[in-house]
């Protein structure tokens, strides 16, 4: 696995520089229509979208390994595990933009522009751009700066050398494409043509394509917030003014990737070391009798008779546990293990009760939550739910609640969105649990439960701090979300590390708020990539921690420190 991603990030390295990306991208994305892709004289439109929209899951089992697991959800406390060096494995959202995803993107563009009827062809036009944004997104999260606006150009124009765009002028490219792209699937024009079944994901419900469109704009202006709030403010009225507006309750309209033979975590998701919920995270769980308890994490062993076993061999658990709570089956412990050490060493090592007799203490995460068909199981599936109603919701409300939802109709205020983000996020976790065949929050609709949770004292809107309740469910909802997680928490500053609500676990080490994004190979884009890293203010090609921590990207330069919200 080592070697394999290995050389799959030096192939990153050399696709982004844009000397041969599209010479190697274009064989393998034309490969299906042609056995000479220099010489394709009529693309099959259908097969290219289908390619990119695999892309954007295929090469999941990677970041899922190397990044969502080990590490960005271990910096946002959402689990705890060993702490590992940040490898060269990590970024592989990086290659499969520029090899799998845009080329083919534009490759369907170039060719609807020479047919006769491109007029035809306005809403596939629209549904590539949706589809680059989202995952553009993704790669400036984690590196910044990045070639756009001359991307895949070698294979057109011979532009092997692509300047990279800056931040900014990556999210104002796409707003000024997603609003475009709006355009033209709120046109409900009728002679339009469609993906047939290539479109896995909407199935040509172009309505739903603008759905996610409006979302996509609610992303982009969370981030936009520290940095120009007016911007932020703007989009939101736009989004929710909108005649179509953004993904609703409808659950068609969340971006899903569902397919049985998913399984991009398998085997290895204890991969180097098992990994297990923080104290955080299952206490506050705990204390609101929230659904998702189940879902996200597996019981411990202090479950049945318990108690009797204790009681025959005259010992006491550890006095981080209380022998009287009722859900004394689900225990975290500290975030960073060298913070706590006395609780820590229970991760690995099981509470020893008599000889051949052991508890182990410690709840780990729900692994078939996560990875239905790991290890023997031979049952479930993962349902990738991408961008959801409940991100989009939990948008809202804080949107509202911050005062931005002046002059216009909201459609609700931040309570009423802030209780439709938390009842779409309970059912949508627990649809995917009921599919993963794993542990399930509810039987039925869930409503009586999801009722009795917001009408919890913990939960429910106390005119106090609304906010950062909101801001919980949002971090809460995130939880099979990495990238949005970690991209939450950066912007952010929750969970807090001084709050009476959500108290953040302490931590010791740094943090790295970006991705290093390696120098191309000599002789291609050198000049190009050196003059973006100093742009941004970046050590060129310096991958230590305490530079990745303290050297930010443009949406995140004046975002609190993790912890430090306010």
């Amino acid at each position: 696995m080592n070697h394999i991603n290995h050389i799959t990030k030096k192939l990153a390295i050399v696709l982004l520089s844009g000397f041969i990306l599209c010479n190697i991208s274009c064989k393998k994305d034309f490969a299906e229509t042609n056995t000479n892709p220099s010489v394709v004289s009529n693309p099959d439109i259908n097969a290219l979208f289908t390619y990119s929209l695999e892309s954007l899951e295929s090469y999941q089992g990677t970041e899922w390994i190397w990044e969502n697991l080990e590490q960005l959800l271990r910096f946002t406390q959402h689990l705890t595990t060993d702490p590992y060096e940040l490898s060269t494995n990590i970024n592989s959202r990086y290659l499969a933009y520029y090899n799998n995803i845009l080329p083919n993107l534009f490759a369907i563009r170039n060719e609807v522009a020479i047919r006769a009827d491109k007029e035809r062809y306005k809403n596939i036009n629209a549904a590539t751009y949706v589809v680059q944004v989202l995952h553009g997104l993704k790669v400036t999260d984690m590196n910044g700066s990045m070639p756009y606006l001359e991307a895949v150009k070698g294979r057109s124009d011979f532009n092997f050398k692509p300047a990279y765009d800056s931040q900014k002028t990556l999210y104002d490219t796409w707003l000024k494409e997603l609003d475009a792209a709006l355009v033209a699937l709120k046109a409900n024009a009728t002679d339009q043509v469609n993906f047939g079944a290539a479109d896995f994901f909407y199935k040509n419900e172009w309505t739903n394509w603008a759905k996610l469109a409006n979302t996509l704009k609610l992303r982009i202006a969370v981030r936009y917030e520290k940095q120009d709030v007016e911007t932020s403010k703007r989009i939101f009225k736009e989004v929710m003014t909108d005649a179509i507006g953004p993904i609703d309750n409808d659950d068609l309209a969340q971006l899903v990737y569902d397919k049985p033979e998913h399984n991009p975590i398998g085997n290895d998701i204890d991969y180097r070391s098992p990994r297990y919920g923080t104290s955080s995270i299952v206490n506050f769980l705990k204390s609101t009798n929230d659904p998702r308890l189940k879902i996200y994490f597996s019981p411990n062993e202090l479950v049945g008779s318990f108690k009797d076993v204790l009681n025959a061999n005259n010992k006491t658990l550890p006095s981080f546990i209380n022998i009287n709570d009722p859900l004394i089956m689900y225990q975290g412990g500290p975030a960073d293990w060298t913070t706590d050490p006395t609780v820590a060493q229970y991760y690995k090592n099981p509470f020893p009760v008599a000889t051949n007799v052991t508890f182990k203490l410690m709840s780990t995460i729900n692994k078939k939550f996560f990875a239905p068909r790991y290890g023997g199981n031979t049952t479930g599936k993962m349902l990738d739910y991408m961008v959801t109603y409940a991100e989009t919701c939990f948008y809202i409300a804080e949107f509202i609640q911050k005062g931005y939802g002046v002059g216009f109709d909201t459609k609700g205020s931040a309570e009423d969105w802030y209780k439709k983000g938390v009842t779409s996020s309970i059912k949508t976790m627990n649809k995917i649990a009921v599919n993963a065949v794993s542990t399930t929050g509810f039987d039925g609709t869930g409503e009586t439960e999801i009722a009795a949770y917001l009408d919890q004292p913990g939960v429910k809107f106390n005119g106090v701090n609304n906010l950062e309740r909101i801001y919980i469910q949002e971090y809460l909802n995130f939880y099979r979300l990495a990238n949005e997680a970690f991209t939450f928490c950066r912007r952010t500053g929750y969970p807090k590390n001084n709050s009476a609500y959500y108290k953040r676990n302490a931590w010791n080490e740094p943090i790295p708020r970006r991705y290093a994004l390696d120098e191309p190979p000599v002789g291609t884009n050198n000049e190009n990539w050196l003059k973006a890293q100093q742009e941004q203010g970046f050590t060129p090609g310096n991958k230590e921690l305490g530079v990745l921590s303290s050297q930010r990207l443009w949406f995140d330069k004046t975002n609190p420190n993790f912890g430090e919200g306010n």
